[in-house]
This record gives C-alpha cells, sequence and structure tokens, in this order.
C-alpha cells in the first residue's frame, strides 16, 4: 500500500468574497514544494462562516465547482474542502472532493451548528461520504461534526476497517481551541486513524477570531504534523500506511468495538 501525501492550508479567509479567496489559494498552492495526492481547505472557504446562503451559495455548476475541476487537473490531486450550496429549494455546507479527472463527490455536513444560528438557513445532511485515494479509505467531515463521536464512528467487520484517514475541514472559533485540540487527539485513538483538522485563522467581521491550530494526528493521537498559532501556513505531509497497518495488527481494538445503527 503506497502512502498518502497530503496538503492542508490553514489560512485567513476574506469576508462573503468567493473571487478573492479562490484567488488567494491559487497564490498558497502555487508554493507547494511536493506532488500531493490530496489538497485540503477549510469549511466554507470562499466566504467565511455563518453567512446568508440566499446571497452567496453556489450552484453544482458554478463558479467554485469549475475552479475546484481546474486545481485539481494543475495539480494532479484531489482538492477538498466545504461551501455553501444551493438546491432548488434548500442551502447546504457541501464538501466537495474533486479529483484530476474532473469526477467529484459531496458530502453535506451533519451537524449544522444550532449554537451558532446554522440551522435556520442551512440544511444538515443524512449521509456518510467514505471515499478512496491510492488504496486509501478516507472519512471526509466537516467542523462541529468533530463533537459527535457516534458520527465519526470507525467500524471493523472482516477484517477491515471503514477508513483508514479522517479529516474534518473547519472555521472553528479560538475561544474553543483546546476542545478542537482535545478532540481530533481523541478521535484519532478511538478510531485507530490518522485524523487531519484543517481550520482557518484571522478575525471576522463579526468579531471571532480563529486561531487555527490545524494538525495531522497519528492514529496513537501523536502530532505528524502542525500548523503555527494564528499563522496562515501552507502544511505538506505524509501519511504511512505501513505503520498504520503495523499498529493495527499488533493493537487492534476493533476486534471489541461495539456494534450499532445510526438513526
Amino acid at each position: 500500500m503506497q502512502d498518502l501525501k497530503i496538503a492542508y492550508l490553514q489560512s485567513d479567509l476574506f469576508w462573503e468574497d468567493a473571487a478573492a479567496n479562490r484567488k488567494h489559494f491559487e497564490s498558497v498552492l502555487s508554493e507547494l514544494k511536493t506532488q500531493p495526492d490530496l489538497i485540503v481547505l477549510p469549511e466554507t472557504f470562499t466566504t467565511g462562516f455563518p453567512v446568508d446562503p440566499n446571497h452567496f451559495a453556489e450552484t453544482i455548476t458554478g463558479e467554485t465547482i469549475d475552479w475546484m475541476k481546474l486545481q485539481a487537473a494543475i495539480y494532479q490531486a484531489v482538492v477538498t474542502g466545504s461551501f455553501l450550496l444551493k438546491h432548488e429549494d434548500f442551502y447546504q455546507n457541501t464538501l466537495i472532493w474533486m479529483r484530476p479527472d474532473g469526477s467529484f463527490e459531496t458530502y453535506a455536513k451533519r451537524h449544522v451548528f444550532r449554537l451558532g444560528g446554522e440551522h435556520e438557513r442551512i440544511t444538515p445532511g443524512d449521509q456518510q461520504l467514505f471515499v478512496e485515494l491510492k488504496g486509501w479509505k478516507i472519512k471526509p467531515l466537516i467542523c462541529y461534526d468533530l463533537r459527535f463521536p457516534v458520527w465519526s464512528k470507525n467500524n471493523y467487520k472482516d477484517g477491515q476497517f471503514d477508513y483508514d484517514f479522517m479529516f474534518y475541514v473547519a472555521n472553528w472559533p479560538a475561544v474553543r481551541a483546546e476542545p478542537w485540540k482535545q478532540l481530533l487527539i481523541a478521535r484519532s485513538i478511538e478510531n485507530l486513524a490518522y485524523v487531519l483538522g484543517v481550520n482557518r485563522v484571522g478575525t471576522d467581521p463579526q468579531g471571532l477570531a480563529y486561531q487555527g491550530d490545524s494538525m495531522l494526528l497519528d492514529f496513537k493521537g501523536q502530532v505528524v504534523s502542525q500548523a503555527f498559532a494564528k499563522k496562515e501556513m501552507l502544511v505538506e505531509s505524509t501519511l504511512s500506511m505501513e505503520q498504520l497497518e503495523a499498529f493495527r495488527e499488533k493493537f487492534n481494538v476493533g476486534l471489541d468495538w461495539d456494534s450499532f445503527k445510526i438513526s
């Protein structure tokens, strides 16, 4: 099994300005030093969070989708991140998994942030997404999903895990930075998988500050790589399948996980 090379972008966001954000990410991506398999952008990377979807949501054939197709083709890597997606009569906070050939998958955020009023404008999703890349089974999630271990839970059946790598794209405020870090560690340990959290930095017009704390953790909750707090950074890192499989073989708690159904 091949190692997986990833690049994740901890960035400030231009408030409600999709064109400016796309241009900024183009500039950052031009600084890549390696050839990644996967490029991960933050949650609502075109606008910041939360904004009015009536004015800022895009369609599945809009400019941001076209931009993601172009970047994926240029870098020959999957490009992923979330933005507000307009359906016929509702909106969702949707992550796009864009492949270099222009094909893509979507994941709509399951746990919309009620405490911030997101539930008043955004319809939650009800389907999990599992994708594969270079033999890696991957599960993408969005921000507030991190607080819900059942939705994040890995499964083990017939000698196979549901996923090897899970990541969260986020706009997670600095005031709750410690839960962000501790929950990422918990999710990696309890699921025997690599876990990545990609968060934004800066301060939005509502006065919310974001310090980033983006990090990649291994299956033991140890930091593989991380971005400096409060700083825009492009981080390039590698996930080792050999190390993951060796640990799972030695310490496979998946054999004793409880089985359950989500409703």
